[in-house]
């Protein structure tokens, strides 16, 4: 892991295309704001690890559809 101290306005650039820049903190809490091209997916990981677990299911039923599907077809 990285660890980089920053003031409000200043900024961390990830690759060439994605920058963090410290808006404001107060006590113990850090606003950031983030810019990267729109096709970059951007979540709060709360919210991440939800949607990876809502396509890990619905992977899932997929391919029990797929199976269920292919188990009648051969019969």
């Amino acid at each position: 892991m990285l660890v980089l101290s920053r003031k409000k306005g200043e900024s961390i650039m990830i690759s060439d295309t994605i920058e963090v820049i410290i808006l404001e903190t107060d006590g113990d809490m850090v606003k950031l704001g983030i810019k990267a091209p729109k096709e970059v997916g951007i979540h709060r990981k709360e919210v991440y690890l939800v949607i990876q677990e809502s396509n890990k299911e619905a992977s899932s039923d997929r391919k029990a559809l797929v199976k269920r599907l292919t188990d009648w077809q051969e019969k």
